[in-house]
């Protein structure tokens, strides 16, 4: 038997080929002192030896079984194997395997260029094991070394002579976790993105962590995304049981594209005992994604959904309906139609395309949702609003991160909808990101939003990345625009602590800002934020605090139609402004489990509306400044005062890391107590019980 034949050769973002002259093979002690061509040999001869060593076969098979345990396992830029994923016809063997697997020592890492990096293999070890045994290394191009047969057909000219060569050669099965090192975006979740942060916000890390979603390469950079996906893993051995616990459901690789597709659900069913309503969700999905080469991605999804939930959620909906007849629109999600008996039928598409042309530029277009910030909430775009179509420029170099985000919005509102067309507007958003210390980030925004009036369309000029909005919005027509600009900052006290903040300013005045004299114009909005990692000693326990603030009148304007909303959702904080809110927020994580609380106290200003007090009182941002209370002495919660309460615990398993498919339980707690009960606005008192299967690809906010 020969001793080693073929050799690696998965090859991306890093991932080392054994005939590239730059790159070295890891190497046991054994081989220190060998050259670099002989490296190879000697890392399978005792890699061999060192499993070996530890193999003991089940007793419950014959010794001659005959059978080979397919392995699949990453040596990392520390040196360590790190298990992927093995296989074999028994599950005892791929067990005896592993564990042999886990006693394998440290050694020197693999280098590109002389740095560490990493490597995966794919081999075959025949079992049981014996002293003189060896591996089957694959490559995946073990089809190139077979003959491929040319017609013998006489009649057959020269020019048919390579007709026959290509389609054996095409290779399809080498699906090895590529999405994780891809440039694809990792759907928003904030269960997900907590455990991420933990790791990027580490004091001397340079990662830009306030514009989501991320990309799984740039996480991976800083949280090993592989070794997590290792560490879940069950061992499966039968079809069925991989796809169920462990793997997508469709899965397509091969030397430069990858592809994977998972059908998933979102089923709820629960009980409203306030509002005595049997609640429901249930939504079918597929979820895509793919790249081709390492410089294009792209994914997508689409959700065919049917609901019915809480008293006050259905309210919520209704309160949002849009012109032509249907009756609401769920937030974050859509316009729904009229599923009868208060069942709202909601479809969502969302989909991206990201080309990488260099190692410091991402260009995106997309129809999703964003997100900036550091907190649970975002008082500058915040994944709230349904997903809309974009285009998307990053850079990131130095300790530079820089955004823009070019969108065209929607106002969905009877009295602004003209010929049966929903009013378009856009959107432009610049964020820069600059790591000023390795503790200290401050970033620095502007957005500018225009109705399509006039025929004016996309304005170019709003098309310049770089340029100060104000002054565009000042030379096209002041109520043609609605600028917002502001600063964040985040602050790493510790490897564990870190502070956060937002502060907005709406069509910044600078006195009114300064005076105190509650004029309307001080349209501003701030955001304080502490994080605690690891806390109290405890592994992937996150404790959050943060405080809210939002003065009246901010986020709205004097032309209704640019307000920051988009289809009667805001684009920041789901109530609006002309309130105060503080959040406490712990989220748990151990293995497959997970567990999270929330608890939201606040009071919020709304408008009385009782057919004598029609005024604006500024937290409706859907309505015009033009209608507000007073020009001074405006402070914050005026109007209904509103006493808010909201509380929230689940726990959940996840079953499918890779389709990030749970099972969960949730209960929630909600007061609504306002000074005057006026129409749709009465105090309400919610307890709502859940349970459900879900694929976590979005959000929900229920604390509104």
């Amino acid at each position: 038997m020969k001793n080693l034949f073929l050799i690696i050769s998965l090859f991306s973002l890093g991932i080392l080929t054994a005939q590239n002259p730059v790159e070295k093979f890891p190497y046991f002690e054994e081989c220190k002192d060998l050259p670099v061509n002989e490296l190879e040999d000697c890392f399978y001869k005792n890699l061999y030896s060192s499993l070996y060593e530890n193999y003991k076969h089940p007793q419950q098979l014959p010794l001659n079984a005959g059978e080979k345990v397919t392995l699949r396992f990453e040596v990392n830029r520390e040196g360590r194997f790190i298990p992927i994923r093995f296989d074999a016809v028994y599950a005892e063997l791929t067990t005896a395997v592993k564990n042999s697997f886990e006693k394998l020592p440290v050694i020197a890492a693999p280098t590109y260029n002389g740095n560490p990096t990493y490597m995966q293999f794919v081999l075959r070890v025949p079992v049981p094991m014996t002293p003189d045994g060896s591996f089957q290394v694959f490559n995946g191009k073990e089809q190139e070394n077979s003959v491929v047969k040319k017609s013998s057909n006489a009649l057959d000219s020269i020019a048919f002579a390579k007709a026959n060569e290509e389609y054996p050669q095409i290779i399809s099965n080498q699906y090895n976790g590529q999405q994780l090192k891809s440039n694809g975006l990792i759907a928003l979740s904030n269960q997900r993105y907590h455990r991420y942060e933990a790791a990027m916000n580490r004091i001397g890390n340079n990662a830009h962590t306030a514009v989501k979603p991320y990309t799984f390469s740039y996480v991976d950079q800083y949280f090993d995304l592989e070794a997590e996906r290792s560490s879940l893993m069950k061992d499966e051995s039968t079809w069925l049981g991989k796809k169920w616990w462990n793997e997508h459901f469709f899965e397509l690789a091969g030397d430069d594209y990858w592809f994977v597709i998972d059908p998933g659900v979102d089923l709820q069913i629960g009980k409203d005992s306030g509002d005595d309503i049997n609640t429901f969700n249930n939504t079918r999905l597929v979820n895509v994604s793919g790249g081709i080469g390492k410089q294009i991605t792209f994914g997508a999804s689409i959700q065919e959904s049917q609901g019915r939930f809480a008293g006050y959620f259905n309210r919520e909906i209704e309160s949002r309906a849009p012109d032509g007849g249907n009756p609401g629109i769920v937030p974050g999600r859509g316009i729904a139609e009229d599923g009868g008996d208060t069942i709202y039928d909601y479809p969502v598409a969302t989909g991206y395309i990201n080309y990488k042309p260099s190692k410091y530029f991402d260009l995106q277009l997309g129809h999703g949702q964003h997100f900036i910030g550091d907190g649970y909430r975002s008082l500058v775009l915040s994944d709230n609003s349904q997903p809309f179509p974009y285009a998307k420029v990053n850079a990131k170099f130095w300790k530079l991160d820089y955004t823009v985000l070019y969108t065209s919005l929607r106002d969905v509102r009877s009295e602004v909808t003209a010929d049966d067309s929903f009013r378009t507007k856009f959107m432009v958003h610049h964020y820069l990101s600059w790591n000023a210390t390795e503790k200290l980030n401050i970033g620095l925004f502007e957005s500018v939003l225009w109705q399509d009036d006039n025929q004016r369309g996309f304005d170019f000029n709003y098309l310049n990345p770089i340029i100060f909005y104000q002054a565009i919005e000042l030379q096209t027509g002041s109520r043609g625009g609605n600028a917002l600009i502001g600063a964040t900052a985040k602050y790493k006290f510790t490897d564990r602590i870190t502070g956060y903040a937002q502060l907005v300013l709406d069509e910044f005045s600078g006195a009114s800002v300064v005076n105190g004299d509650g004029s309307y114009q001080n349209k501003s909005a701030y955001q304080l934020g502490l994080k605690w990692q690891n806390a109290f000693k405890v592994k992937d326990l996150m404790l959050q605090a943060e405080y809210n603030r939002v003065r009246p009148y901010t986020y709205s304007h004097n032309t209704v139609v640019l307000n920051y909303a988009n289809s009667n959702q805001a684009l920041a904080h789901p109530w609006g402004a002309n309130f105060y809110e503080t959040t406490f927020i712990g989220r748990y994580t151990k293995d497959r489990w997970y567990g999270n609380a929330q608890f939201t106290l606040g009071e919020r200003g709304l408008d009385i509306n009782d057919g004598i007090d029609n005024a604006f009182y500024g937290g409706d941002i859907y309505r015009s400044e033009d209608d507000r209370i007073a020009d001074n002495g405006n402070e914050l919660g005026q109007g209904n005062r509103v006493t808010f309460m909201y509380a929230q615990l689940e726990a959940g398993y996840l079953i499918n890391p890779a389709s990030q498919l749970r099972i969960y339980g949730q209960i929630i707690y909600r007061d609504f107590d306002p000074h005057f009960e006026i129409g749709n606005v009465q105090e309400q008192n919610t307890t709502w019980l859940n349970i459900g299967l879900r694929t976590d690809i979005m959000n929900w906010s229920f604390d509104r």
